[in-house]
């Protein structure tokens, strides 16, 4: 769960989807994929790291993904971010390559732990926050897209000068939830290899990020990691 150890924000808020149904439904559902000896990514001490990565009054971004990655040690709760050691994704490549893009003096990282992001205000949500081993989408329509999409609309009433990243279809069908004369919405390709090359490298929107939060007086991202 969201750390209690920690003033991260997000409880209170959240609380009111902790109590309903759908997510007792959920967390049955976990446990029976727990009794079944049935592996799942991220670990559960994990599940919920980008919460208690980037406090609610901190964000300043939010880059939507989809799944977890449903490789062995690959997930760690951030989206599009793998733990240390964990050779690049696809996707998370193309990401590299479009800030390189963006900013032709940076520097490709060694790692694809993006925990610094989350450090200044970046929100890596997965908009389903588990998937089985070797799975992909196994995990989704069991109750997590109700969970952040509650996060979402949350953010978006809450907050203002927000950034959401949009990367591809699927995070893109979440615009609706966004308020769009509070925040700012852009939206690109998803950075996989199927589509990265339809517009997402060439995108800038690392940098048109920056620039919106310096024109409403706020720190912008360090990208380099």
């Amino acid at each position: 769960m969201i750390d209690a150890n920690k003033d991260v924000g997000w409880k209170p808020i959240l609380d009111k989807f902790f109590e309903q149904e759908r997510f007792s439904e959920l967390m049955a559902f976990l446990d029976q994929e727990n009794l079944a000896n049935k592996s799942f990514y991220p670990p559960q001490s994990e599940i919920y790291e980008a919460f208690n990565k980037t406090p609610f009054d901190r964000v300043k971004v939010i880059l939507l993904g989809q799944d977890p990655y449903h490789g062995i040690g690959q997930a760690h709760g951030l989206s599009f971010s793998v733990n240390d050691g964990i050779p690049f994704p696809p996707s998370l490549r193309n990401i590299f390559k479009g800030l390189k893009v963006d900013y032709p003096s940076y520097v490709i990282p060694l790692s694809g732990n993006l925990s610094k992001w989350a450090d200044q205000g970046v929100l890596l949500l997965n908009t389903t926050l588990t998937v089985g081993a070797g799975e992909a989408g196994s995990h989704q329509k069991k109750g997590w897209e109700e969970f952040t999409d509650c996060v979402i609309r949350e953010l978006s009433s809450r907050r203002k000068n927000l950034v959401f990243l949009l990367w591809g279809n699927f995070a893109q069908s979440k615009s609706t939830l966004i308020d769009t004369s509070k925040h700012l919405i852009l939206q690109a390709p998803h950075p996989s290899p199927l589509s990265a090359h339809k517009g997402f490298l060439k995108c800038q929107h690392f940098s048109k990020t920056n620039s919106y939060l310096v024109q409403n007086g706020l720190e912008p991202i360090d990208w380099q990691l």
